[in-house]
């Protein structure tokens, strides 16, 4: 997508406890605890993948994407497919994705990724909102401070 920013890339953190589960310090039922509203989750808005359970090994994983903003209000916390991500980034500022892989077999969950989507992360043209705009024109009058020190104070 455009505008993801901020990209957080969970892998390490995933192959350090696939590493304790493997070796046996932490058992399998301790990492396949996937709530029930997060297995309704990757059954009704996931996206499936080609990548199969690290546990199990027999189901492929699904991935949610949940969205969380202060422009979202009821909407935040809900999870939403793929497709609807890129319609969201251009009518909302700014909103926060986290990316969760699910193996409905076994319950095995984890965090995968977590990113910021959003028109402020678009550079010039459409993304740029309309104070912007009055920031840059007052910057071009005649005594008037940079254009720095007005969108500081702008925000």
């Amino acid at each position: 997508m455009r505008t993801q920013r901020q990209v957080v890339d969970y892998s390490l953190q995933k192959r350090a406890v696939l590493r304790e589960v493997f070796s046996g310090r932490v058992g399998a039922y301790e990492v396949c605890d996937a709530s029930p509203y997060l297995k309704n989750a990757a059954r009704f808005h996931g996206e499936p993948t080609d990548e199969r359970c690290p546990i199990c090994r027999q189901e492929n994983l699904t991935l949610v994407h949940y969205i969380y903003g202060d422009e979202l209000k009821q909407s935040a916390g809900q999870a939403r497919t793929l497709a609807e991500l890129p319609v969201l980034a251009m009518t909302l500022r700014e909103f926060q994705v986290y990316v969760v892989e699910v193996c409905r077999g076994c319950d095995w969950n984890h965090l995968v990724e977590q990113f910021l989507l959003g028109r402020d992360g678009l550079s010039g043209g459409a993304g740029e909102s309309h104070g912007d705009e009055i920031v840059a024109a007052a910057a071009m009058a005649p005594g008037a401070s940079s254009p720095r020190r007005r969108r500081e104070a702008q925000r």
